[in-house]
């Protein structure tokens, strides 16, 4: 109040001066970005990949950043607009959220925080511009380390005083190694997730990596001949010395294995020297390796050509890798030549269709550029497009997956319209960075729904049509077609949370309410009847992000508590009568009609877990607090069988388990009691018993006129599944022992 009463004995002048620069921030900013989408302020095309949205944003960031504007009031809103747009485009979901809701569809909190300069001039991204280290991150690195070529990579984080002193030394070795074997780097700041799963727990850690071996770790000195010497003790690769009584021999059985040969031909005289190499019966006269291996490479045959007179014929019973050309060879057809011998011990054969030449083949297939594609030998139709980085690494580990998978590329003619069976249709554009991270997800679900769903790509570059006509408005979009139901996936672009998803369609555990049904009212519900419901908007961001944990959550409530979720876009005027003014609001509606009429929601964590715990509090407890006495009336002399919870109030693992006690109890009730011991209250009764850790679960099933040990049967689980089908596997056994099978007694 001091304050507004100086303000008011002031001159309104003198007022209107202090004010108007601040007024002109505000609006110079908001003229700034109003009508700019995230795409434009970082001057980048919405197809952009992101490692062109790193650059971009890396330019802006050095010219743009407050440091080097001090004199800009309005430097500071700028750069976080410009900043909030780098972070939402690089993230996949956050992106594809974006683009179909805009900001809307977001989390809007931003902790409006950025680095300083020098971090965006020296650590963003180490090697993003080193043309001989290849920069991998979560979508390419399984398929690069699992191609069949060695791989050297280094981790670093963009802090880490040890990955800037190694930088020169690394970009130097790549250079000795380049066409010997992959360097590679993952920045592990922007690839957390990748890194800790790799068990990376410090910076620099440079990995040895080979198809189908564990990875080796570097732990010398690092410098240049170091790091040579520890790589080529991984090149396998042979020299076998040809003399007069084995050349021709030798020649011929590598001939009939499909195997050319390099010989160098050297003499013992002048200093043991080597004169001259042959790539057989082609001469090369150099003694360079790189001019060697070009020369080599130019040497070894094409692809074996196909046409559409014996296309057909040729994919009918075979797997085959096909480069579709146009004209003129693209530059990576020499490095093509070298599938198959990656490709050879998985019978899959590479060969070449020129569009040009066989322009109607091409068009049938909706072929309009280069690209390769897998042909999985059950005929012309069945094949798979490869979007990935046009890499020999990453082309070698697409063609192994798609054989292995049941994913079709789709067009016109093989689009599911009639839905006689489960179709999963992704939705994609090529130049799409989450879409291309989701292929391999759809790859590896397709083979565990073998037989039970169907799964097929669409690219809506070539069929807007198709696309407009189930209205995707954003990449990648996933559809469900089931008969006549059309589901639209919201969740994780990942295999398991896909089956999750198509686990819930068969089996839904969420019910879709509205506003007719009668769980909303207290006079609707049956006494005891508890539901937990969702209400929430298609558009908004959290919400999408809770869908999945949500429908995780039902499945664990499943026969406990009815869950259900409310569209509040749909039905607004419901949800407005409802007093629903944010989204998500998840509300509990207990079936006492002593309770208050609603509950709702206001914790920090919006996880499967979390939200169990919070539901499953307000059932009525099933299991029973024990006390000394009771301990030894009841367990060990009573006629009951009894499952017991040892605990500790303090302890985070028993809080955590508490939930799953409770859902045991109601498993095994009228078969099994259920008691929790509290060992900080009774300490000596849980010393006697043996307790040595929290929680223990322990088991003291009736022996008839024997009394209980005191320590009972240990069960070495928490999970209420596995502890209730232990107990009774257990006592099924003893059965045989017991004359009377008991009952258990009330209370």
């Amino acid at each position: 109040m001091a304050h507004r009463v100086a303000l008011r004995a002031q001159h309104p002048r003198s007022i209107w001066l202090m004010v108007l620069p601040m007024l002109l921030t505000v609006l110079l900013v908001a003229v700034w970005a109003e009508g700019q989408d995230y795409y434009e302020l970082l001057g980048v095309s919405r197809e952009a990949t992101t490692k062109e949205i790193r650059r971009a944003f890396k330019q802006l960031a050095l010219t743009m950043h407050p440091d080097k504007n001090p004199g800009d009031p309005s430097a500071h809103e700028k750069f976080l607009q410009v900043n909030r747009a780098y972070e939402v485009l690089k993230d996949e979901d956050l992106r594809k959220k974006y683009d179909k809701y805009g900001e809307k569809g977001l989390d809007e909190q931003q902790d409006g925080r950025y680095e300083s300069w020098n971090y965006y001039r020296y650590d963003f991204g180490i090697y993003d511009d080193d043309l001989e280290i290849i920069t991998l991150d979560s979508g390419d690195f399984e398929a690069a380390v699992n191609s069949g070529e060695i791989w050297f990579i280094n981790f670093y984080f963009p802090r880490c005083s040890h990955c800037h002193q190694l930088a020169p030394t690394w970009r130097d070795f790549a250079k000795e190694m380049d066409g010997v074997i992959r360097i590679g780097a993952v920045n592990c700041g922007d690839n957390n997730h990748l890194c800790r799963r790799k068990g990376i727990n410090s910076y620099p850690s440079l990995y040895i990596y080979r198809s189908g071996q564990r990875p080796e770790k570097f732990n010398g000195e690092r410098n240049r001949d170091n790091l040579v010497r520890f790589s080529m003790q991984f090149i396998t690769t042979t020299i076998t010395q040809l003399w007069q009584g084995n050349v021709f021999s030798e020649i011929e059985s590598a001939f009939s294995s499909g195997l050319g040969w390099l010989i160098t031909f050297c003499s013992d005289s002048g200093g043991n020297t080597c004169a001259q190499s042959a790539f057989f019966l082609h001469w090369l006269n150099t003694l360079d390796s790189k001019e060697i291996y070009n020369q080599v490479i130019n040497h070894l045959p094409d692809l074996e050509l196909l046409t559409s007179d014996s296309f057909q014929s040729k994919l009918a019973h075979h797997r085959w890798l096909i480069s579709f050309t146009f004209g003129n060879k693209n530059s990576a057809s020499n490095e093509y030549k070298k599938l198959q011998a990656f490709l050879r011990n998985d019978h899959i054969q590479v060969g070449r269709v020129d569009c040009i030449a066989d322009s109607e083949l091409c068009q049938s297939l909706y072929i309009h550029k280069p690209c390769m594609a897998v042909f999985k030998g059950l005929g012309i139709h069945d094949f798979e497009i490869h979007h990935g980085k046009d890499v020999l690494y990453n082309i070698v580990g697409f063609a192994r997956d798609s054989v292995r998978a049941f994913v079709t590329t789709l067009g016109p003619d093989n689009f599911p319209s009639d839905r006689k069976e489960p179709w999963l249709v992704d939705f994609f554009a090529p130049w799409c960075p989450p879409c291309r991270a989701l292929l391999p997800e759809l790859r590896k679900a397709s083979i565990q729904l073998a037989g039970q769903m169907k799964f097929g790509t669409l690219d809506c570059t070539i069929h807007h049509n198709l696309c407009s006509r189930y209205n995707i408005q954003a990449y990648p979009t996933t559809v469900i077609f089931n008969g006549s139901s059309v589901h639209e996936y919201e969740g994780h672009h990942s295999a398991d949370g896909i089956l999750e998803f198509i686990q819930d369609l068969v089996n839904p555990s969420v019910l879709i309410l509205d506003p007719s049904m009668v769980c909303f009212s207290a006079a609707g519900r049956d006494e005891g009847q508890i539901w937990a419901v969702d209400f929430y908007a298609p558009w908004c961001g959290p919400c999408q992000a809770l869908m999945p944990e949500w429908r995780r959550m039902a499945r664990l409530l499943s026969g406990q508590i009815l869950v259900g979720s409310v569209d509040c876009q749909r039905f607004q005027s419901f949800c407005q009568s409802q007093s629903v003014r944010a989204y998500p609001e998840i509300r509990l509606y207990p079936g006492n009609s002593r309770q208050p009429d609603r509950y709702t929601y206001n914790g920090w964590h919006r996880d499967a877990h979390s939200l169990r715990t919070w539901a499953l509090s307000f059932l009525p407890r099933a299991s029973v607090d024990l006390t000394p006495e009771t301990f030894r009336s009841l367990v060990l002399s009573g006629r009951d069988h009894w499952v017991l919870d040892f605990y500790a109030p303090w302890c985070g693992p028993c809080q955590h388990f508490a939930p799953e006690f409770e859902v045991l109890a109601r498993m095994l009730k009228g078969e099994v009691r259920a008691g929790k011991v509290d060992c900080q209250a009774h300490y000596q009764t849980c010393q006697l018993a043996g307790i040595t850790a929290y929680p223990t679960v322990r088991l003291y099933p009736y022996l008839g006129k024997k009394r209980h040990e005191q320590s009972g049967e240990h069960i070495n689980s928490r999970d209420a599944n596995v502890i209730a089908d232990t107990v009774r596997q257990r006592l099924q056994q003893l059965l045989p022992r017991l004359h009377n099978k008991p009952k258990v007694s009330a209370g």
